[in-house]
């Protein structure tokens, strides 16, 4: 892990996405980029108005002086930090960013109380994790370590999920743990017997050219499957892939992600397909 992108609003929290970047940005010898974006439209800044360029330029100094005040921190000691305030908000200039500082993840703050509402700044984590490319941390609170020791990543086995799949091994390469992969098997159409997701999985494992355990999981629904499995093998983690053209975790079927997002006590971490 080379570089990890934080997006801050200067909420709590943010902070609580600052401090787990910091943890891990330690652990790593990562270096941390922070991203600030202005409420400014591209009109004020390609504005002939003298009046109206001077103001742009006043608020993005006032945020700048603000951004580094927010980053005077004691956790944040020792670390590389890159702070960026960008006038305007195009979450699409997290990929640009994240291209051109060789980023592997982004992690943002969510207070999860009120749906993707409540995620960052209105529903900007949604246009985050939809725009982009790399992994997209979810952290809900503040925490002494962050410490990921019990990874849960939930799947549904099909090809257009392998690239996320192996995105998730990697990452769970890298923090040293063996990740508990779950299949959710729920009543109604979507339902498999046995044998079926069996094959269906080991099909999957085949192309992934691996051979790791999966469990099948039974519950009513997808969203109470993972967090249900989550809860009794204790994660502090869960992972779940995302389509980046319909926002956060459209997998197996419907808003999913969107809800684990919002429900999940712990963590939740996002691997685009």
């Amino acid at each position: 892990m080379n570089n990890i992108i934080v997006p801050i609003d200067f909420s709590r929290q943010s902070e609580f996405a600052l401090k787990a970047a910091a943890y891990l940005g330690n652990k790593h010898n990562a270096t941390i980029i922070t991203v600030h974006m202005l409420e400014l439209s591209d009109a004020v800044f390609s504005s002939t108005d003298s009046q109206q360029a001077q103001q742009a330029v006043f608020f993005l100094k006032a945020a700048e002086k603000k951004l580094s005040g927010f980053l005077d921190k004691d956790y944040l000691e020792g670390i590389s930090v890159t702070a960026i305030v960008k006038p305007y908000k195009v979450f699409v200039e997290l990929n640009k960013i994240a291209e051109e500082y060789a980023s592997d993840l982004i992690v943002m703050g969510s207070n999860g109380s009120d749906g993707l509402e409540a995620l960052f700044i209105g529903s900007n984590a949604e246009k985050v994790v939809r725009s982009a490319e790399i992994p997209v941390l979810v952290v809900k609170k503040d925490f002494e370590e962050f410490l990921i020791e019990r990874f849960v990543f939930a799947c549904d086995f099909k090809d257009e999920s392998l690239s996320a799949f192996q995105k998730a091994l990697a990452f769970a390469e890298l923090f040293s743990v063996a990740p508990y992969l779950v299949y959710i098997n729920t009543p109604g159409d979507t339902f498999g017997s046995t044998a079926e997701l069996q094959n269906r999985i080991q099909h999957f494992l085949q192309k992934a050219c691996t051979q790791v355990e999966v469990v099948i999981y039974n519950d009513y629904s997808v969203e109470k499957g993972i967090l249900n499995y989550g809860k009794s093998v204790g994660a502090d983690l869960i992972g779940i892939p995302t389509h980046g053209r319909t926002g956060i975790s459209r997998f197996f079927m419907g808003s999913i992600g969107e809800d684990v997002a919002n429900q999940a006590k712990i963590p939740v971490i996002t691997f685009k397909i």
